[in-house]
């Protein structure tokens, strides 16, 4: 078959073609020559961070450390938990993680996939009951492995106008909450905003603020690890036996005194209602805030813990750890990720952040929060009266979502509790 190409016209064509390859081949293993160095001989590590609000805080945080010292670069990988994910399961993970410590990135830490950072001076700072609340929702046994960074603490929303028109105290049992509630709606206000076609807003305010506010949450799921399989109708200690009260309450506060609606609003018209006074109260946590402002910088809120008895004494608020700190085992660079690790813990650093966000500090000389919005809170973080949620401690094998949600819409909440049970002792069993 003669060529298409003539002899010169081919010289021509693949001379360009095998400089263009070795130029290409001499890259790549310039690449893997350097792996984890950057321009000037420095050490690059992989900082990922995906709390989207945060991002430009972040982005100087890293710009100052770049411009402290010479041997290091720091970049931020803000690609998402699914990218860092997958990363630990190529063997090729982030060198440093701040991540919201969910069951997600619990697993990292019950894997023992992340390093023992006991050590550290970031480690040592932080305050004892909130060590136990990061150990309540993953813990590598004889290690420090996630070193919390911000804690969120949410409640209940409040127009601070409204109460003031009607002469409401903030309510600190359940009776008195009732009574706001009924005073609200005979005035034609409508006392809850809720948003239940969002799953996520149902479990993380309504399930988790009902439950933490009527049940011993440390305690109660200390017993269930150890009842396991056999978690049932008749075990020490079920969601069927001890949620049921607390789903009760939540059903009437669900049912009778929120817009009538609720079950076809999703967060931002949550946000919007919140903004322009349409509700007095609303199961949010602090980042709806921000979200809220944008309709209305100055609209009047505050919050406080949701009552859920008729002691005063129980009050607790739900707090989640918003960003802890990890390096994976697998990072061939963990003693550069500890000095800028320190780095971002210093104490003007993490003070700032957290302002910042509204966010509360974990470290024993963490800066008092100051913020009208969120300092009815701040006598019960400071007191350690608070829980973890039970949607961030329950496995994430039990779509408790949309399990909680189901109940919210109208489904029997024995029924959805013994559900929950039978997916714990089946869960249980696969361990």
């Amino acid at each position: 078959m003669s060529s298409l190409v003539s002899p010169v016209g081919e010289h021509r064509f693949r001379r360009p073609l095998i400089r263009t390859l070795v130029s290409l081949l001499a890259a790549v293993m310039t690449g893997l020559t350097v792996a984890g160095c950057s321009a000037g001989g420095q050490t690059k590590i992989v900082f990922a961070f995906n709390k989207r609000e945060a991002i430009p805080f972040m982005t100087q945080v890293v710009k100052e450390y770049n411009a402290s010292q010479n041997k290091v670069r720091v970049v931020m990988d803000t690609s998402g938990i699914g990218t860092t994910a997958a990363g630990f399961v190529r063997g090729n993970p982030p060198d440093f993680l701040l991540a919201n410590f969910n069951n997600q990135a619990a697993r990292y830490v019950t894997h023992c996939s992340v390093i023992d950072v006991s050590g550290t001076p970031a480690a040592r700072r932080i305050r004892t009951d909130v060590k136990s609340l990061v150990n309540s929702v993953g813990v590598c046994p004889g290690r420090t492995s996630a070193v919390p960074y911000s804690i969120m603490a949410a409640g209940v929303l409040y127009n601070k106008d409204i109460f003031a028109k009607y002469n409401l105290k903030v309510p600190t049992t359940w009776n008195e909450l009732i009574a706001v509630s009924k005073t609200l709606k005979a005035a034609g206000v409508t006392p809850f905003y809720g948003t239940l076609f969002d799953s996520w807003t149902v479990s993380q305010g309504w399930f988790d603020y009902s439950a933490g506010g009527s049940v011993n949450l440390k305690s109660f799921f200390a017993t269930m690890a150890e009842e396991g399989k056999d978690v049932g109708p008749d075990s020490a200690v079920s969601f069927q036996k001890d949620f049921l009260p607390a789903m009760e309450k939540m059903m009437v506060l669900a049912k009778q005194y929120t817009n009538s609606d609720a079950a076809s609003k999703i967060y931002g018209d949550g946000n919007t209602a919140m903004a322009n006074g349409k509700a007095a109260m609303y199961l949010q946590g602090p980042w709806a805030f921000s979200e809220i402002s944008k309709t209305n910088a100055k609209a009047p809120l505050g919050t406080f813990p949701l009552p859920m008895s008729n002691n005063a004494s129980d009050l607790k608020v739900a707090v989640n750890v918003d960003l802890a700190a990890m390096i994976p085992e697998q990072s061939k660079h963990q003693g550069e990720a500890k000095e800028f690790m320190n780095f971002l813990f210093q104490k003007k650093r993490i003070d700032a952040y957290n302002a910042s966000q509204l966010g509360y500090g974990p470290t024993t000389d963490a800066a008092r929060v100051t913020d009208s919005r969120i300092a009815g809170l701040r006598s019960y973080y400071e007191g350690g009266h608070f829980y973890a949620g039970p949607s961030y401690v329950i496995p994430q094998a039990i779509p408790i979502t949309n399990l909680s949600q189901s109940i919210v819409l109208g489904a029997d909440p024995k029924g959805v509790l013994a559900t929950i049970d039978a997916d714990w002792a089946r869960f249980a069993r696969r361990q």
